[in-house]
Order: structure tokens, then sequence, then C-alpha cells
């Protein structure tokens, strides 16, 4: 395919949050597809821990204002953009008082508060894929990197497939060894049913205690993207064998071919 729109879905990106490898990749990615001639634009949470004014970040008060809805509760939606220098780079935060703080506790919200991370995951790709809407962009490719990214195949193959902006847009997930520890609150089949999701397509959500381990969230990712990317060492084998059984495309983790080149070339292949 001729890729010309990337729409980049990332838990982190540098150099917004203090160092990470996931942040580095994803900042690598961006920047190296758009040298390559395409037009991205990046997403990411605001974490309480981003310096708003050091970043200058700056709300859009045009696309902010909706409020998402989960399990009954109404969310307001805070919408914040930054432009990387040089490379102009455009980066949009996705924020929320409910799930993300006004100001750092000293540890990111997905470990300081892990039991609304089921919902921020909801809140955080909801928001997102509203947020593309509005900017009327169709994106050829939508790279998830991330478990809090983890369900945005499901909602751009079944909720939003008909949408101008994603009807025709291939969805790449990266496996990457992010895991959290525990468990996501057993109430997100509940929650992901109250949005129209039928049992089919949760049919792999539960592990066999009934509850959304980090493994069953990626085997969620792996069933409703259109390609699959080993984007880092270390991926426990049981995801990279479910990936490869898929029978979808996927991309082997090569640390000598791991650069934006590896990646556009993939995606022009899908």
């Amino acid at each position: 395919m001729d890729v010309k729109k990337v729409l980049l879905i990332s838990q982190e990106i540098d150099p917004y949050l203090n160092s990470s490898p996931l942040a580095a990749f994803s900042r690598g990615l961006a920047q190296g597809i758009q040298e390559k001639g395409a037009e991205v634009r990046s997403f990411m949470p605001k974490y309480g821990a981003i310096n708003e004014r050091r970043n200058q970040l700056h709300e859009v008060i045009r696309l902010s204002g909706m409020n998402i809805i989960i399990d009954d509760t109404d969310h307001p939606l805070i919408i914040k953009v930054a432009t990387l220098q040089p490379t102009r780079l455009q980066v949009y935060f996705i924020d929320n008082d409910d799930y993300f703080y006004r100001h750092s506790p000293g540890k990111l919200e997905t470990v300081d508060s892990a039991a609304e991370n089921d919902e921020r995951t909801m809140f955080f790709v909801r928001g997102t894929v509203e947020t593309v809407k509005k900017l009327r962009w169709e994106a050829d490719i939508v790279q998830c990197a991330g478990w809090i990214t983890a369900l945005t195949p499901l909602y751009l193959k079944h909720i939003y497939n008909e949408d101008p902006s994603f009807r025709n847009s291939k969805i790449v997930y990266s496996l990457y060894n992010d895991a959290f520890e525990g468990d996501l609150d057993a109430r997100l089949a509940d929650k992901l049913r109250q949005e129209g999701f039928d049992e089919a397509q949760l049919a792999t959500i539960l592990n066999p205690e009934g509850n959304v381990d980090y493994i069953r969230l990626n085997k969620l990712a792996i069933d409703h993207a259109d390609a699959i990317v080993e984007s880092a060492e270390g991926i426990a084998p049981e995801l990279i064998e479910y990936a490869k059984a898929s029978g979808k495309p996927f991309l082997p983790y090569s640390e000598a071919e791991q650069g934006a080149a590896a990646y556009h070339t993939f995606y022009q292949s899908l």
C-alpha cells in the first residue's frame, strides 16, 4: 500500500517522560517515518509527570469538551498538543482529571493507581480515536505501541470500522516487554460489552481465573490487529507463538533492522 499518513498511538514518547526504551522507540519511529515522507501524528496519555510549561503543551479547545461515557459515568475529554522541534512532529495528549493527575506523585498513574487501568486504557483509546475523527484525518497505518493501546484494534475493527478516518486503515500492533503486575479490573469485559462488543469479539480476554492479565490483553490486540511487530527483545514466548499462529503479517525483532526503514517497508507490504 502507498503509506502517506501514519497514526502513532503510544504509551510513552520521548522527551515528555524520563527516557525509557518504549519512549525512545516511539520517538525514533515517528521521526524516522516522517523522514520517509509520510505525515505522522502521535498520541500519548497526558501523565501528571509531564511538565506542560517546559514542554510547551497547550489545550486545543476546538478538540476538547466531549464527554466519554465509561461504565455509565461521564468523563470530560481534554486534548493538548505540543510540537517536537526541529522536526515539527505534532504530539497530541489525552487528558482527564479522573485518570491522569495534574501533578506527578512520583510514579506514573498506571502504577500509582493501577486499579483504574482498565478504564484508563478505554478512555485513552476512545479519546484518541474521537480526536482523530474531529481532525478529519484519514490514517493509512495505525501503529500501536504499549499495553495501554491494546484495545485500539478492537475498537477500530468493530466500533469505528465504517468511519472515514479508519475504514481503510491497517492496524499494526507492537509487542513490547512492558508487562504490568497483577490483573486489570475483572469487570473490564462487562464494561466492554456495554460499549457494544459481543462474546465472540471478546473471546480471548479472560484467563482461566476469569481475569484480564497482560498476556490476555495482548492476545486480544493480536486477534483484531491486521499485523504484528516484535518491537523488542524479551517478549513472552507465548505471545510470539500466538502472533505467528494467527497467520497475520509478522515482523520479527532484529537488532540490526529495527529502524524506521524496516517498519516503513513492512507498512507498504500490508
